[in-house]
């Protein structure tokens, strides 16, 4: 089997054009994000990613975590919580976290390229870090002084961990039917009752307290999503003076049996079977859903990195593959003794199609993370909105798109591989069934392409979109000055992306409140074509760059003449289906709601 090694040439030339980080350390709140601090960063993560938790990530699989019946416990396999630990104390679990609470500070693009690493290793053991971020978010911007100091810092340092509860049995994505209750008592605190599943580490032993952030009702809550609340309910009750007290009425009563990340438990939880468990509000009552968003964003984020984390692993593990393995002649010189399958073109047009999109969708997430950054430090309140703007725009385009194009490199992994790719042993199958839970926990790719027309685009009538489609024009500008024949022909692909990306958002504008099932029929091609002509800009910003080291005569050529030919692949071959995409989207709506749905 191949071993991961984290990209950190690509990494580190992003982090000087699409995320500069000789700039975010610029601003007062990142000051130590220096570029010196931030490369032995990246190489320790790196080195944590290939020697701890990519060994792991087989042997996690075959093991997976187990539910222990007597006591509601849950093991998870061997040499995970010692990884863990090792992650705690290399600094990872606070990397973006404030100072104040015992986080490093980090920059929202930087622990990007870190959780990237995490989730090409080992994606059973990245969750547990990234809903635990969300976690401490939501406490940080939502939670009272108490709450801070009673569980932010422990979550920082990794001691405890965090939890999302959100889906219930009889309520999926749909949170208005949330039954779960929560009764005020007379100390302030609250009794919770209730059911909820699809819980990633809601019960583990890694971390000495789990803190879950819960979804309930309050007994005079308004109906639908405007009576909901959040809460804090913890494992274990935490005494006045930080120490864990007495065991809460919460428990773990099975873990899911699924088609991948076998290594993660994700839990049935139970909450109040034995007189109620003891929860805090978060922030004002009815208002938990706002709150939680602040956690689903970042998870939604995290998700799409997923989605880029794995397919890079999967394309490395096939390049391996596909040098090694011999077969068959070379088209090109039939009587030449067979050859390794990297030298078929359908292999390399394979191969380039992992590796384009991979890059173009890391570049993308990138963009939004340096957004992230300058929405939360930039001194010009002007700038912050802007980038706020971008990024909400951005995150279900990030999220839809990275995770549906995991599928799609995933899959041609196995194709790569062959026969080998169907037998488990090479590891190819594990990706692909990975990859697949991807386009669903955290709303599944048409709520996200469903968010992107209706939150993102018609509530605002488009403005953030029609300001993005006028930055990527601008860029066209620059692109055209180059003399690369790459990038004379991504140039004319790119202007025909743009235009088709403007064609669709017009229609949607134009349709959405006379026609509104027209535009959601047309919503996932929506996604896909923001992400690909989106990827595609900032891909294109990168080797617009690459060309510009090239005329200097920079001594790595042969990574920057990479940068271009990815470039052109991903113009000649992607970009065409987002066009395609744009003419989906303003024509096929009929043939979609044509059919009677007793025909079905």
């Amino acid at each position: 089997m191949s071993t991961y090694q984290a990209p950190l040439k690509e990494m580190h030339l992003l982090l000087e054009t699409v995320a500069p980080i000789s700039e975010i350390c610029k601003l007062p709140h990142f000051a130590d994000a220096t570029p010196d601090t931030v490369a032995a960063i990246l190489e320790a993560s790196a080195q944590f990613a290939t020697e701890v938790l990519d060994p792991l990530n087989w042997s996690g699989d075959q093991e997976g975590a187990r539910h222990n019946p007597a006591d509601n416990s849950v093991t998870t396999p061997k040499g995970f919580k010692a990884a863990y630990a090792g992650y705690r104390e290399m600094g990872g679990t606070g990397m973006p976290m404030p100072t104040d609470f015992g986080g490093m500070g980090m920059p929202r693009s930087v622990v990007t390229l870190t959780d990237e690493m995490l989730h090409s290793a080992n994606m059973g053991f990245g969750l547990l870090p990234m809903l635990t971020q969300g976690a401490i978010e939501a406490i940080l911007l939502a939670g009272s002084d108490e709450l801070k100091a009673t569980f932010a810092e422990k979550m920082v340092s990794g001691e405890w961990s965090g939890t999302m509860n959100l889906t219930e049995p009889q309520a999926g994505s749909d949170l208005s039917l949330v039954k779960t209750r929560a009764e005020p008592q007379a100390d302030g605190s609250y009794k919770v009752f209730g059911t909820k599943i699809y819980i990633t580490y809601g019960e583990h032993d890694w971390a000495e307290n789990i803190v879950h952030l819960v979804l309930a009702r309050l007994p005079d809550a308004p109906p639908g999503v405007k009576g909901i609340s959040l809460l804090v309910v913890p494992k274990f009750l935490v005494n006045k003076d930080g120490s864990l007290g007495a065991r809460n009425d919460v428990k773990c009563i099975s873990i899911e049996h699924k088609m991948g990340i076998h290594a993660s438990p994700t839990a049935v939880m139970q909450f109040g079977d034995a007189g109620g468990a003891t929860g805090y509000i978060v922030g004002e009552p009815n208002r938990g859903l706002e709150y939680m968003f602040i956690m689903m964003n970042l998870a939604r984020f995290g998700v799409g990195l997923q989605g880029v984390g794995i397919s890079e692993r999967a394309y490395q593990r096939a390049v391996a593959f596909a040098r090694d393995r011999v077969q068959s002649r070379d088209v090109g010189a039939p009587r030449q003794p067979s050859v390794s399958i990297i030298h078929h073109p359908d292999v390399r047009r394979m191969l380039l199609r992992m590796r384009a999109q991979t890059e173009a969708a890391r570049a993308l997430a990138m963009a939004t993370a340096y957004a992230f950054d300058l929405a939360a430090a930039h001194p010009d309140a002007a700038v912050r909105a802007s980038n706020a703007a971008f990024v909400d725009l951005m995150i279900p385009i990030h999220k839809g798109w990275a995770t549906e194009m995991a599928q799609e490199t995933t899959y041609q992994g196995i194709q790569i591989h062959g026969g080998m790719g169907f037998i488990e042993e090479t590891g190819a199958a594990q990706y692909y069934r990975d990859a697949r839970i991807t386009t669903i926990y955290e709303g599944t790719t048409a709520i996200q392409a469903n968010d992107l027309i209706g939150r993102k685009m018609a509530r605002e009538n488009g403005v953030t979109a029609k300001a993005l489609i006028a930055t990527m024009r601008e860029f066209a500008v620059e692109l055209a000055t180059s003399q690369h024949p790459h990038l004379k022909a991504t140039h004319a692909r790119l202007i025909a992306g743009i235009e088709a990306v403007e064609r669709a958002v017009e229609f949607n504008l134009a349709n959405f409140n006379s026609d509104i099932r027209a535009c959601f029929a047309g919503s996932v091609p929506m996604l896909k074509l923001f992400g690909i002509v989106c990827g595609g800009w900032q891909l294109a910003r990168v080797a617009l760059e690459a060309e510009k080291r090239l005329n200097a005569g920079h001594a790595d050529a042969a990574f920057y003449e990479a940068k271009l030919a990815t470039m052109r692949f991903f113009a000649d071959t992607m970009i065409p289906e987002a066009i395609a995409a744009a003419d989906t989207i303003v024509n096929g709506a009929e043939g979609t709601m044509a059919m009677a749905e007793a025909a079905f």
